[in-house]
Parts: structure tokens; C-alpha cells; sequence
């Protein structure tokens, strides 16, 4: 095959770069090579500093793109927390989720409290913490994946849908309250807690102590099938206190934007 020629070696430099899709090398290199030339930068350390923006650049794509893909209502970090809100909150049990050995050991977590004390925002910053660690989450309401899983089971792709949902290391599905199950959505529900049970995590928040789970599905021996595989690896949490919406929304949660170096990479991206 006939090599192409090249003006220079800065043209060479640009394609073989645009080929590889070096993407931030591309874009940073004359930079780094200022900062070497100015300093004592060896060509070890060159070659490691064009790496580590590499390196950099594609794991912020790579978290911006599975925080997309995960359907978060909202981002909320862990560290935006205002524990001063609510005393009830246990900081070092929500950092230490945070530091996701959960999911590694394919353990769940429970989050029970009424509305409005942070169930979702715990559960979301967790799903943060989990994408950034470049695990893939899905966060859906309850409400939303029966409904999916029934329409699938309608149209004859269950089987692809829950092994859709058996490749995601955290699924989190949020305010398991506001349903009433029927026969086929409850049996579907329990094809997911049994599909996960010690293979892959779950974080599940609703409204309902564990001993009213019998309102949510159609009896309390549905309910205690489902929940004897939920609990079995759990961590559960019990939240009280006012509600952030309606007492305190301003405070509850430090308004943050995202990592800035993605900012600056997503701002990139545009001009490659």
C-alpha cells in the first residue's frame, strides 16, 4: 500500500493522530511540548504527560456518556449533601456506600423514608459516584419499568429486556410506593430481583416500611418473596425528618456543576 505524503512532520503528527483518534493529544500536544522545552521534562516524562491527558480526556467522555445513558432525573453529588439539614442523615454511611465495595460484592441497598427527605438525591449521587467509577447504571421509577417490562412481555422481547437489564452493575429504581401491581407486573418485578439476587446490585427507595410491602403487590407472600431476595445482601437505611422541598430546597443540596475538566474536554470535542 502506497504511504500518503506528508508536507511536514507536523501534518504526519496531525493525521496519525486524527487516525488513532488521539483525541486530546491532538488537541493539547503543541502545549505539552511548550511545557517540556521550558522545563526539565524528559522524554519519559513527555510521553507519560501526552498519555495522562489521553488517558484523562476519554474517561471524562466515557463518564459523560454512561451519566446519559443512565436516565438521572437530576445530578446530585454525595458531597453537595447539607447534612446539617437533616441529623437523621448518617454521613459515614452514605460515604462509605459511596466508595461503592456494595456493588463489588453484588450487595443491595434499601432506602426507606416519607417524601421528601432525600431518598432519591442519596440514591442519584450513588449512581454519580458508581458512572464515574465507570460502572453502567440505569435509574428508572418504579412505575416506568414494570410498565416497560410489561410492554416488552407484550411484544414478545422480555427475554432481551431483562438481559438488557442483567448487563448493568446498578439499577436503581426509585419510589417504589406509588404502584399497585397486578399479577403479571409483580411476577415481572420479581423476574428482575431474581435475575440480580447476588450477581448484581440494586438500590431501591420507596416510601413503605418493609412490614407494608404487602400494599404493593398483590399479598404479603409476594411481597415476602420479593423481599427475602432484596434484603438477603443489604444495606438499608432509614431516613426521617422534614422535607427538603417543602422546608429547605435552597439548602438542602449545594448547587455544583460537573467535573470542569470534562467541561473542558466536552468543549473540545466540538472543535475536533
Amino acid at each position: 500500500m502506497k504511504k500518503k505524503p506528508y508536507a511536514d512532520d507536523a501534518e504526519y503528527i496531525e493525521a496519525m493522530m486524527k487516525r488513532f483518534k488521539l483525541v486530546d493529544m491532538r488537541l493539547q500536544y503543541r502545549d505539552i511540548i511548550l511545557e517540556a522545552e521550558a522545563s526539565s521534562m524528559g522524554y519519559k516524562g513527555f510521553l507519560k504527560r501526552l498519555l495522562e491527558v489521553e488517558e484523562e480526556g476519554k474517561t471524562c467522555r466515557r463518564t459523560e456518556l454512561l451519566k446519559k445513558a443512565a436516565g438521572f432525573e437530576s445530578v446530585k453529588r454525595l458531597e453537595d449533601i447539607d447534612y446539617s439539614f437533616n441529623p437523621t442523615l448518617d454521613r459515614d454511611r452514605i460515604t462509605d456506600l459511596g466508595n461503592l465495595r456494595f456493588i463489588e460484592a453484588g450487595e443491595n441497598v434499601l432506602i426507606i423514608g416519607p417524601p421528601g427527605v432525600g431518598k432519591s438525591m442519596i440514591a442519584t449521587g450513588i449512581g454519580i459516584k458508581a458512572v464515574e467509577a465507570g460502572y453502567k447504571v440505569m435509574f428508572v421509577n418504579a412505575k416506568d419499568l414494570v410498565d416497560r417490562l410489561h410492554d416488552s412481555m407484550l411484544a414478545g422481547t422480555l427475554k432481551e429486556t431483562l438481559e438488557g437489564l442483567g448487563k448493568i452493575p446498578l439499577l436503581i429504581v426509585d419510589e417504589l410506593s406509588y404502584v399497585k401491581m397486578d399479577k403479571e407486573r409483580e411476577s415481572l418485578f420479581f423476574q428482575v430481583i431474581r435475575q440480580r439476587y447476588e450477581k448484581n446490585s440494586l438500590i431501591v427507595t420507596t416510601n413503605l416500611p418493609m412490614g407494608r410491602w404487602d400494599e404493593l403487590f398483590t399479598g404479603r407472600l409476594a411481597a415476602t418473596a420479593i423481599l427475602d431476595r432484596l434484603v438477603h445482601h443489604c444495606h438499608t437505611m432509614s431516613i426521617t425528618g422534614d422535607s427538603y422541598r417543602v422546608k429547605g430546597p435552597k439548602n438542602s443540596v449545594r448547587s455544583r456543576g460537573g467535573n470542569e475538566n470534562c467541561k473542558n474536554t466536552q468543549e473540545q470535542k466540538k472543535e475536533v
